[in-house]
Order: C-alpha cells, then structure tokens, then sequence
C-alpha cells in the first residue's frame, strides 16, 4: 500500500514517519493529534507486533471521550501483560489533543516497539500548550486571555474531571502563564506597548476657546452667516460657510 504525503504538521522525526508507512495502517494519519487521540491507531500498530492481545476489532474508532477512554483503559491492561508501558500523562494529554502530546507519544510507542532510539531530534515542548506556536505568530495575532484559555483548556478536559476547584486552577494557571509572556513581550518591545496620539487627542490640540466660538457662530436675523474671518476665528481647524440651495421647480403632472 502505498501512500500519496506525510502526515500534515507532524512534527515528528524522519525515521518515525517512514516506520509508520511501512505499517500499512488502515487509516493513514494526516492529522496526527486528532488522529491519535482515540488511541485506535496505537492499538492496530501494537497489534502488528502483538495480534493476540491487540485485536483491532476490540477498539472502536469513535471520537467521543468515552470511546477514547475505553480504548485507552484497555490498551493499557493489555501492555501490562507484556510488561510494557507508556506515559500517563502523555496518553490524557493525547486525548484532550493538547499540542505535542500526540507527537510524544507516537515517538514512545516507536523506541518501545523498535528499541531503536531517536537521534538528533529536540523533543517536543514538555507543558503540552500553545505557547510555541504563539511565539510564531505576529504579535497582534497572537491569544487574549480568554483565547488562551479557551485554547488550552479543552472542553474534554472539563467533561473528564468537572470538579470545579480543579479547572479553576488550571485556568489560572495558564492566565498566568499568559500574564508573564505579556511582560516578558514590554521588557522586550517597549515601544510597541506605547501609547499612540489618536484622532481625539490630535483634535484636542486645536481646539478653539468657547468664547471665540460662540462669536464665531453668531448669527445675526435676516443676515445670511459669512465665512469666519482669521482675526476672528484665528486657531479654528475648519471654517463654515453657509450654501443655498435653488431647488428646481416642480410641474405638476395633471393638467387643470
């Protein structure tokens, strides 16, 4: 079976991605943190080296977390019996889909089954968020506050634990997280963070005192107003000027 690209934004190494062609999985990973998440892909690759206790038509390949914990329970018990295991906190965070979680865990199934050892690869970003892929943004594109949050606490994550103390300190964690790249960004780049002359403050300057305005705005009965002359208005950004306007005169249609 051959297949037409790599995975898109893999992020693994060579080596790896070449074991995972020669598989010849029934679904090729183009997605690897979605594809990964539901633990089905692990369990058809360990079956290519343990089909006993591996057998894919005992996992579902759902996208609900109950299917993927299901699935990630019982591949768990099943490499128990082979004295055989993986990060537990890579596999929550692959379910939740957190950034380089997936990756990781791909490369610990690849050195667990091959005893082969990855060279020259910086491994992905340990605190599994979004912060690397932040840092490659422009800065006015990058997350607000609540877009961090939202980002990097799934909706998942809440459905799995709901205790309400517990996401209330992870939310804090990453608002603070953000909070000290944002000050790390001023230490950095002062000048962005200064404040700029608006249009209210640039009109503000050329404001003109209330008593010349008034007499500048007078209007005398029956006289039709004039232009504001410098001497009197001196300092006034615009000048009024009365227009008259001739409208036409209008036929009527029917005729007396």
């Amino acid at each position: 079976m051959s297949y037409p690209q790599s995975p898109r934004k893999a992020g693994m190494p060579r080596e790896v991605l070449k074991w995972l062609q020669s598989l010849e999985l029934s679904v090729y990973p183009t997605n690897v943190r979605r594809d990964f998440s539901n633990g089905f892909l692990v369990a058809e690759i360990l079956s290519r080296y343990y089909p006993q206790d591996f057998p894919v038509h005992a996992y579902d390949n759902g996208t609900s977390l109950a299917s993927k914990q299901r699935n990630w329970r019982q591949i768990e018990r099943s490499l128990q019996k082979q004295n055989l295991h993986l990060m537990k906190d890579v596999i929550d965070r692959s379910i939740h889909c957190k950034p380089g979680a997936a990756e990781l865990l791909v490369q610990e199934v690849y050195t667990l089954l091959t005893n082969q050892s990855i060279r020259d690869v910086q491994g992905p970003q340990s605190d599994f968020t979004d912060v690397e892929y932040q840092e490659l943004l422009p800065a006015v594109a990058r997350s607000t506050a609540s877009s961090a949050i939202k980002n990097n606490l799934r909706i998942t994550e809440i459905m799995a634990e709901p205790d309400i103390s517990t996401n209330q300190k992870k939310s804090e964690a990453i608002l603070r997280r953000h909070l000290e790249h944002k000050a790390a960004e001023r230490v950095n780049n002062p000048g962005r963070f200064k404040g700029r002359a608006n249009l209210g403050r640039l009109a503000s300057r050329h404001l003109v005192p209330s008593g010349r305005r008034d007499e500048c705005f007078a209007k005398s009965e029956g006289t039709p107003s004039k232009v504001c002359s410098s001497s009197t208005c001196r300092g006034a950004a615009v000048s009024f000027k009365e227009i008259k306007v001739h409208q036409p005169v209008r036929h009527s249609l029917i005729n007396n």
